[in-house]
């Protein structure tokens, strides 16, 4: 790999990003648009503050999910995955330059919703606040290299949606934010025991009640990361020089 090919990439994708101002928004504003209705609709109760932390994972989840896997997949269709990989730019440098320029765009996206829900909202946490930021940025970074690699198994921008239900809507239902885990059948929490989206929603649990949970937080991310590599690295596997 080329630390120079991977920025070069990166660079390109974010370029190509900044100027399409309807994508800016779905990055920045939708997710706070979803926490601040999430917040209107419990105000002057405790759920916000319950439900709160672990939504702002989840929303930058869903929607780094479908930018980054309807954005590569377009590179696909229209052969300019195939013209990079023409060129003396490995696998390894393409795919991290993507998941830099779309981990920095999730970066930015969780700082942003962070931040409304802590100082708009007056979103309430026992633990750490950079804490939260931290999950809530490897959260985003989690949608973008899952992402990353089901765009491969999409022929077109429609089917890539509809991975929305089959493949985030299930960890939606069973990473505990509707039912604590504890409290699913046996079958249900086994797994979701096997879904990277639990520990965040774990995490983010922690950090909402515990001031001490530090180490918790800490086991749950290392979990998740995991995830993180697992998927970028099945996604470099996708990567074939000729499209079909």
């Amino acid at each position: 790999m080329s630390a120079r090919l991977t920025l070069a990439t990166a660079a390109r994708v974010l370029r190509q990003i900044r100027h399409d101002p309807r994508t800016l928004g779905l990055l920045v504003v939708v997710p706070c648009v979803l926490v601040g209705l999430l917040a209107w609709i419990y105000r002057e109760t405790p759920v916000f503050d319950l439900i709160g932390a672990p939504l702002i994972g989840v929303f930058p989840f869903v929607v780094m999910f479908l930018i980054t896997s309807i954005a590569t997949l377009r590179e696909r269709r229209t052969g300019t995955l195939e013209r990079l990989l023409a060129m003396p730019l490995g696998k390894g440098d393409l795919l991290a330059g993507y998941a830099l320029a779309f981990g920095l765009l999730a970066a930015v996206q969780a700082v942003v919703v962070t931040a409304f829900s802590l100082l708009v909202l007056g979103l309430d946490v026992a633990g750490d606040a950079w804490l939260l930021l931290v999950v809530a940025v490897a959260v985003a970074v989690l949608g973008t290299a899952l992402g990353l690699f089901l765009s491969a198994f999409a022929a077109t921008e429609f089917q890539a949606v509809q991975f929305l239900p089959a493949f985030v809507l299930p960890q939606f239902l069973l990473c505990g934010l509707l039912v604590a885990r504890d409290r699913l059948p046996d079958v249900l929490h086994w797994i979701s025991d096997l879904l990277p989206l639990s520990y965040a929603v774990d995490a983010m649990r922690t950090i909402t009640s515990d001031p001490h949970g530090g180490a918790d937080v800490a086991r749950d991310m290392v979990v998740v990361l995991a995830f993180v590599i697992a998927l970028l690295a099945a996604g470099a596997a996708t990567l074939r020089r000729r499209t079909d």
